[in-house]
């Protein structure tokens, strides 16, 4: 990976000084060059990406198609952002995550899952991956209740880490609105986005205000079989529901308004780095220090992933680790064993590095197929944001596919 930007650095406009905000500008541009490449060479079309540093937006870059002010969907980075507020009520003591999910939601108590812990679904240990439920029973509360009568487990609660790339966040919103008393939407502009300042970055996106979100476009063929026996050793994926037609699915306004807690944010990259500043920082107060403490930094399951990567889970993010492996999670090869963050579906890429003060946010409408080549995008990418920062380490390795990813 070279540092070497054939970019003209006057073609970057910072929103507040790069040197004095501690930035290596020729590290940005370099930055922005191998997210610009992507575009010259394909698969993608546009992208979008920011910057932040104490507590401050300094960049932020649209390429490609996309208008300089869109917003994109930007999936499973959803997720920390409405597990932030069950960390709330867990500070509040309004949630105890040691507590049965039935004691919360009585409907949730059949088919076994009567012992499925409030922490093991934030954990993805909770062994109902795949349990079924989409449009239009998810458009209706009472409709989506009734799934959760109807699913079944399909692996011991606890003993396996199984990513749940949707299931898990309904029944989160069903408690934010059981103990909230609030529509989920509703709980978490107000408990997390509105106390922040975030207005680009909203869950459940009325219809009239969508016109500034990109499409979601499928691009890329999957890889075959024997990609996937030569990269990852295995001879196909695991069951998903992240699926080129569940993707398309986000494109319907009525899904956008709705907000599927799991995946169904539309941000600006501006927004989502804003909010893991927050995660850094909290100047004021929205989380608490000892709350704030814990989702950024307790793992709580390292249980591994289908190819034997530990998870390094929080109850509401993962963390890099240093165990050689934080490129598989999804931050490249250049942040510090503190950094903290999550992906989502196509590329998404969010994280925040403790050791620098930065966080970063990377955004595509372009949902790239092919895993791997999606991997090396997300490893080149990140190893270079986590090294914007003046004098930052970077260990200068070709990029490589992580053997894991989030969706």
């Amino acid at each position: 990976m070279s540092d070497t930007p054939s970019r003209d650095l006057a073609d970057l406009t910072f929103l507040e000084d790069p040197v004095a905000a501690g930035l290596d500008v020729a590290k940005v541009a370099a930055l922005v060059e191998r997210a610009q490449r992507d575009i010259d060479e394909g698969p993608l079309t546009s992208c979008q990406l920011a910057l932040a540093r104490h507590g401050e937006v300094l960049l932020q870059v649209t390429l490609g198609a996309a208008p300089a002010d869109a917003r994109f969907m930007i999936f499973s980075a959803t997720k920390p952002v409405v597990a932030s507020a069950l960390c709330q009520l867990i500070g509040e003591g309004a949630l105890d995550p040691d507590a049965r999910v039935v004691e919360y939601i009585p409907e949730f108590a059949t088919n076994g899952k009567d012992v499925v812990t409030v922490e093991q679904v934030m954990l993805h240990t909770s062994g109902f991956p795949m349990a079924p439920l989409g449009p239009p029973q998810w458009f209706d509360r009472s409709a989506r209740l009734d799934a959760f009568a109807r699913w079944r487990l399909t692996s011991e609660p606890g003993t396996g880490y199984l990513y749940h790339a949707s299931s898990a966040h309904w029944v989160l919103a069903e408690l934010l609105e059981r103990i909230d008393g609030a529509d989920f939407r509703d709980a978490v502009r107000a408990r997390v986005l509105e106390p922040l300042g975030l207005t680009r970055l909203q869950l459940g996106v009325p219809l009239e205000q969508q016109a500034d979100i990109e499409p979601v476009v499928p691009v890329g063929a999957p890889m075959d079989r024997d990609e996937l026996a030569r990269v990852l050793g295995v001879p196909s994926m695991p069951p998903t529901e992240v699926t080129a037609e569940s993707i398309v699915a986000f494109n319907d306004p009525q899904t956008r308004a709705l907000g599927v807690p799991g995946a169904g944010a539309a941000s600006d990259a501006a927004d989502l780095a804003r909010f893991y500043q927050a995660l850094l920082h909290d100047p004021d107060g929205v989380f608490g220090a000892d709350v704030l403490a814990d989702i950024t930094s307790r793992v709580r399951t390292s249980l591994p992933d289908y190819v034997g990567t530990p998870a390094n889970r929080t109850r509401a993010l993962i963390v890099a680790g240093a165990d050689g492996r934080a490129s598989r999670r999804g931050f490249g090869h250049t942040v510090s064993p503190a950094a903290f963050g999550h992906d989502g579906a196509g590329g998404q890429i969010a994280f925040a590095d403790p050791a620098t003060g930065l966080s970063f946010a990377y955004l595509t409408g372009d949902h790239d197929q092919h895993r791997l080549r999606e991997w090396r995008r997300t490893s080149g990418i990140a190893s270079r944001a986590a090294a914007c920062v003046a004098g930052a380490a970077r260990d200068g390795r070709a990029e490589a596919p992580p053997a894991g990813g989030v969706g």
